[in-house]
C-alpha cells in the first residue's frame, strides 16, 4: 500500500487549517456526485474533477463542518466520590456523562489510498485531557499499591496522554463522504464509531507498578585454594595405623636357633617354636567411590588366623624351649667350662 501523506495540520498540536487538502481521481464516482448535489442548497454545476473538488473543499473547509465521530460514557468523578443509590437509573444518571468525540475533516484522498482523514477538535481534546487527570489518574493512584516514584510514574503517564490525543488522527475508507450533511457537518455510517471508540480507550493506559524485585539466591560458597577441586564436604576418616600394625608384633620365626628376631622395635621374641605360622593378613583400606557423597562396600578379607598362647606352647615343648635362643637342656656344658 502507498504511503500514508497528511498535511501539516494534521500534526499535533497543529492548528486547523483554513482550506482541507482535497485529491481527487480523474474520474468522479457517482455518489460522491449525488451527495455534493443533496447538501448544496444552492445548485452548482458539477460537470467536471475541478468542479467537485472545488465544491468538496468549499464544504469541509467551512468553520461549521464539524462531524461526530463517536460517544463515550464517562465517570463525571473519581470512584470515592461517586453517588451511590439503590437504582441504577438514578445512579447513572447523576455519576455518568456523554462525551461527543468530535472532529474535523484534514485530508481527503480518492488516488493513492482511498481514505479520509479526521482530527479532533480542540475542545474534545481538552475534555478527554481533563478527565484523563482529574479521574482516571486518580482512580488509578488509588487502585494501586504506593512506593517511590508513583507520584513521578503518574505524571508521566498523563504527559504520554497529551502526546497522544494530539497526535491522534482517525482515517477510513471515502464511503465515509456518504454521511455528509449541509454545512459539512456529518457522521460516520457502517459502524465505525466502534472502532473510533476503540482507538481513543486503546490511549487511556492504566498506571502499571513496578515489577517485584528479584531476591537473590544464596549459593554455596566457593572452596578454598588449598582444597582440591574434586574434594567433597564429607571426606574419609584416615585409617588408624593400629588396624595396619595389628600383628606386627607376632612375627614368624625361623626354625634355627641361630637366627634371631626381626622385630625392630623390641629386643626380641621371648617364645620360639619350630611351626610354621601363616603369613598375616595384609591390612586393607577402604575402597573409594567417586559416586558423590557415598562409599562402596569394604572388600571381605580372610580372617586372622588364631595364635596359639604362650602358656600352651610352654606345655607342650617343656625345658626344651630355648629363651633367647639359649637351651637350657645344654647347662651343663657351660657349668663345666666356668
Amino acid at each position: 500500500m502507498p504511503p500514508q501523506l497528511l498535511p501539516a495540520s494534521a500534526a499535533a498540536f497543529a492548528p486547523r487549517a483554513s482550506s482541507v487538502n482535497v485529491v481527487l481521481g480523474s474520474k468522479v464516482e457517482p455518489w460522491l456526485t449525488q451527495t455534493l448535489k443533496r447538501i448544496n442548497r444552492i445548485k452548482r454545476p458539477l460537470n467536471s474533477v475541478p468542479q467537485h473538488q472545488r465544491c468538496l473543499t468549499e464544504t469541509l473547509s467551512s468553520p461549521n463542518a464539524i462531524w461526530t465521530l463517536a460517544s463515550l460514557m464517562l465517570p463525571k468523578a473519581p470512584e470515592s466520590e461517586l453517588r451511590k443509590d439503590s437504582n441504577p437509573l438514578i445512579e447513572a444518571i447523576f455519576n455518568y456523562q456523554l462525551l461527543h468525540l468530535e472532529a474535523y475533516i484534514v485530508h481527503v484522498d480518492m488516488v493513492l489510498r482511498n481514505e479520509v482523514a479526521y482530527k479532533l477538535t480542540p475542545d474534545t481534546i481538552e475534555s478527554l485531557v481533563e478527565y484523563h487527570k482529574d479521574i482516571h489518574c486518580v482512580n488509578a493512584k488509588a487502585n494501586t499499591y504506593d512506593w517511590s516514584e508513583k507520584e513521578q510514574q503518574c505524571k508521566k503517564l498523563h504527559e504520554e496522554f497529551v502526546q497522544a490525543i494530539n497526535k491522534f488522527v482517525f482515517t477510513t475508507h471515502v464511503s465515509a463522504l456518504e454521511g455528509l450533511e449541509e454545512d459539512g457537518v456529518g457522521e460516520l455510517l457502517s459502524g465505525k464509531s466502534e472502532d473510533v471508540k476503540n482507538s481513543v480507550m486503546a490511549l487511556i493506559k492504566p498506571l502499571l507498578p513496578p515489577p517485584p524485585r528479584i531476591v537473590d539466591v544464596v549459593r554455596q560458597p566457593p572452596l578454598l585454594p588449598s582444597s582440591p577441586a574434586n574434594a567433597s564436604m564429607w571426606s574419609q576418616p584416615p585409617t588408624p595405623s593400629t588396624m595396619a600394625a595389628h600383628v606386627d608384633t607376632w612375627r614368624v620365626l625361623p626354625s634355627s636357633p641361630s637366627v634371631t628376631s626381626t622385630s625392630a622395635d623390641s629386643t626380641g621374641s621371648i617364645w620360639t617354636y619350630d611351626t610354621q605360622l601363616p603369613s598375616p593378613t595384609p591390612s586393607y583400606s577402604q575402597p573409594y567411590s567417586s559416586a558423590g557423597l557415598f562409599y562402596s562396600t569394604p572388600l571381605v578379607s580372610a580372617p586372622m588366623p588364631h595364635l596359639p598362647l604362650p602358656s600352651v606352647l610352654a606345655s607342650q615343648c617343656g625345658v626344651s624351649v630355648g629363651y633367647n635362643s639359649f637351651g637350657w637342656d645344654r647347662y651343663h656344658e657351660y657349668t663345666t667350662s666356668v
